[in-house]
């Protein structure tokens, strides 16, 4: 994988211009799969909260369940502590913008240690929730299991990566390619910018597929329409922006 320099320098494919400033946290997003739904705009809609407005693609919009395994969290004049620093993490997200940046907007966020957990929402305001994680490796495809007794949200995957050589649809670079996240927190608005290299992706065919989860209207208990897989991206992060109130 590429240098923090290198990652700096990679710039062409931003939708945006990077933002001012130095950043502060640094964090590795590996081995990612994405699951992509397209759901119905009265459904989603109230799981927005006013301060943004959902991204549509084609009119249409979408929700990912995106997990990954996530490495070297840390603050950038700091060590990593694996204890911490590294974790399974499973985001439930849909797609929004404001003043022409779109990014995501996670409706929900879990991950596999309580500690990086109380930590990570501590320090972020994102709504991290401890749930119970396991991926491994075998020799008929790669199994990700999520379950999170208190919502009942539930992930049993399989699946295969495809070893085809694979060309980004517009579509693919629409869900994949965000530079920013929006939160929601004690009634205001921010914006945490972020900057990585263009994601890597392949096309996956699913083995076996439990899916389970809610929110509000939103239900997600299907095959998803499209999905990928990503080696993974060094990530670099800014300090949360105010952007608004609610």
């Amino acid at each position: 994988m590429s240098t923090i320099k290198e990652t700096l320098a990679s710039t062409t494919h931003r939708p945006f211009a990077m933002p001012s400033g130095r950043w502060v946290y640094y964090q590795e997003w590996n081995h990612a799969l994405f699951l992509h739904w397209e759901v119905s705009l009265e459904t989603l809609q109230p799981l927005i909260p006013e301060g943004v407005t959902l991204d549509l693609f084609e009119g249409k919009a979408w929700v990912s369940l995106v997990g990954f395994t996530m490495n070297k969290i840390r603050p950038r004049h700091l060590p990593a502590v694996s204890l911490l620093s590294d974790f399974h993490e499973i985001n439930l997200r849909t797609y929004v913008t404001h003043e022409n940046k779109p990014g995501v907007y996670f409706l929900n966020i879990e991950a596999e240690k309580l500690l990086s957990v109380l930590v990570a929402k501590s320090m972020s305001g994102l709504p991290y929730e401890k749930a119970e994680m396991s991926r491994k490796g075998l020799s008929d495809g790669d199994v990700y299991r999520s379950h999170n007794p208190q919502k009942g949200f539930r992930l049993d995957v399989k699946y295969k990566i495809e070893t085809v050589s694979y060309r980004k649809t517009p579509l693919d670079f629409w869900l994949t390619e965000r530079y920013c996240l929006y939160v929601d927190s004690h009634k205001k608005i921010y914006r945490y910018d972020i900057h990585h290299e263009e994601w890597g992706i392949a096309p996956v065919s699913l083995v076996q597929l439990e899916v389970n989860y809610r929110k509000g209207n939103l239900e997600l208990n299907a095959q998803p329409d499209r999905m990928h897989y990503s080696e993974g991206v060094k990530v670099l992060a800014w300090r949360r922006r105010k952007i608004g109130l609610l």
